[in-house]
């Protein structure tokens, strides 16, 4: 069974909820150190007597004190020269391998936008042609053969935890593929969760640990941070595929909510780099640890938004990397997930949509609600500063915050303040019938994605500043070439289509702001 260590260890790890040195003061005295050079430095005949009988210390001896100095000096040259050499040399190693991996990828790669449609939704025929949430999960379990890792916020797979609904049997069927992968096929099943809260008891995730079918780990982001949760979801099998998206271990997140996320098979060098992030959130699940000043450099990243991952996606070469969040769990190299939707922003030259369950700029979840500008003013720049046609699909259901429609309107006045400027919203509404809105949190479209004319970015967070600062979650960005940015079947292209078809969909409202004509 394969062992996972970071740099920063604690104890033996536990497969359930895991709820001095010695001074060295004995230094030399002046007086010792004075006999000492009274004896090797001032020799008389007695001392040449003593030398007969130790010939190493004596005239004739072959280690006399001169070469003290001339050892030591020696030492150091070695210590100073050797040492980077070698350190140059292990550097050299692992960009080699390194290398190789990437090359692994690029052959191999295969990737695939994944939804959620909710019963009941009904769209034009083709339009739908990803895999299902459940059917990736389920691809991904029945694949693996050594290991599963899952980094979610909750879980709720089973019928009995809300309110019953005959659609609740695809989470089962999940919760009971992990259970067997578990104990029947004896894989390595590890699941990085929030702390269990009593409306969220995480009550599948603790059986699966009772029954030895998975370790669990739950991290506190009140004691490490003073707020927040870990909000993040993805999958890692084998430390090869990859799932990231919006979709909650939850089985309402199968049938009952619209999700998006994305599956990348066979992909080593994206999966290794994800695992990192996964490796801080199962270090942080201990309970006797804190956030360290400086986190290990094997947790460490090359590709960030500077310098990005080149890789094959399904055979074209695109660049990648995998924003974090909050900025106290990216260790060095790792770009946080808002510079990721900044940068995606700012480099976008004809458009940007947008599709998020909640979009505020404010924290709202802090015991004093503040102002947080910075998505919200970059879109306004992109729109007013450099043209850009700017749409944001924010969904609206019985949870929505009233403030979120004055900001959104705020944004929408400015289309047609001045030539250029377009700035859309549309609100998108999931229907539901009288027996599925008694579903509790759900007919609601939970994406968290963006798309521009050259790149791809899927999320898991909402846009509010709190899931930026103490909440924990991660976007994956594939940026295109120039040279097939208006290719079809491209991953941008797919995503885009995705937001069209949403966009000009009947479950699609427009937000009218009055203007001048």
């Amino acid at each position: 069974m394969p062992q996972y260590q970071i740099a920063l260890t604690t104890e033996s790890f536990s497969p359930v909820l895991e709820n001095g040195a010695t001074r060295l003061d004995a230094a030399p005295e002046e007086t010792d150190f004075e006999l000492w050079d009274s004896r090797f430095m001032l020799r008389g005949d007695h001392d040449l007597d003593i030398a007969d009988k130790h010939a190493r210390w004596g005239p004739r001896g072959w280690c006399k004190p001169s070469c003290i100095p001339i050892s030591i000096i020696l030492i150091l040259i070695v210590l100073v020269v050797l040492l980077p050499l070698l350190d140059q040399a292990e550097r050299h190693q692992a960009q080699a391998e390194r290398r190789g991996q990437v090359a692994e990828c690029l052959e191999s790669c295969r990737f695939s936008l994944v939804e959620s449609i909710p019963e009941g939704m009904d769209y034009d025929p083709g339009t739908t042609p990803h895999p299902s949430t459940f059917q990736t999960w389920s691809n991904l379990i029945n694949m693996a053969e050594k290991t599963i890792e899952i980094a979610s916020y909750y879980w709720i797979l089973r019928n009995s935890e809300v309110y019953p609904n005959v659609s609740s049997s695809q989470g089962e069927e999940i919760y009971q593929s992990l259970l067997r992968a578990g104990t029947e096929r004896k894989l390595t099943v590890r699941i990085a969760q929030n702390i269990p809260t009593q409306s969220q008891p995480n009550a599948d995730s603790e059986l699966l640990a009772k029954k030895g079918a998975a370790q669990v780990r739950s991290v506190n982001f009140p004691r490490l941070l003073g707020g927040g949760i870990l909000h993040t979801k993805f999958w890692l099998v084998d430390r090869k595929h990859l799932y990231v998206g919006s979709a909650n271990t939850d089985w309402r997140s199968l049938t009952q909510v619209k999700e998006l996320g994305a599956v990348v098979y066979n992909c080593s060098c994206l999966a290794t780099d994800a695992a990192k992030l996964f490796d801080v959130y199962w270090f942080l699940g201990d309970p006797k640890v804190v956030i360290p000043p400086i986190w290990p450099s094997n947790l460490s990243t090359s590709y960030n938004v500077d310098t990005p991952m080149n890789i094959s996606f399904n055979g074209t070469e695109v660049q990648t990397y995998l924003g974090s969040s909050p900025p106290p769990f990216c260790p060095e190299g790792r770009s946080t997930d808002l510079d990721a939707i900044l940068n995606i922003m700012s480099t976008a030259e004809q458009f940007i949509y947008i599709a998020v369950m909640d979009y505020v700029p404010l924290t709202i979840y802090t015991p004093k609600i503040q102002f947080w500008p910075d998505i919200d003013d970059a879109l306004r720049r992109a729109a007013i500063n450099n043209n850009v046609h700017v749409r944001l699909l924010i969904s609206h259901w019985n949870h929505t915050r009233p403030a979120e429609l004055n900001f959104l309107s705020s944004l929408r006045q400015i289309s047609y303040s001045f030539p250029g400027v377009v700035l859309e919203v549309k609100l998108f509404v999931v229907p539901s019938t009288e027996a599925q809105s008694k579903i509790p949190y759900a007919r609601v479209n939970h994406n968290k994605y963006m798309v521009t004319d050259s790149a791809a970015y899927i999320g898991t967070s909402n846009w509010s500043g709190d899931y930026f600062i103490n909440t924990a979650g991660i976007g994956l960005v594939v940026q295109e070439p120039e040279g097939v940015y208006n290719q079809s079947e491209s991953i941008r292209a797919q995503l885009q289509a995705v937001f069209d078809r949403d966009w000009n969909s009947l479950y699609a409202y427009t937000m009218h702001i009055p203007r001048d004509s």
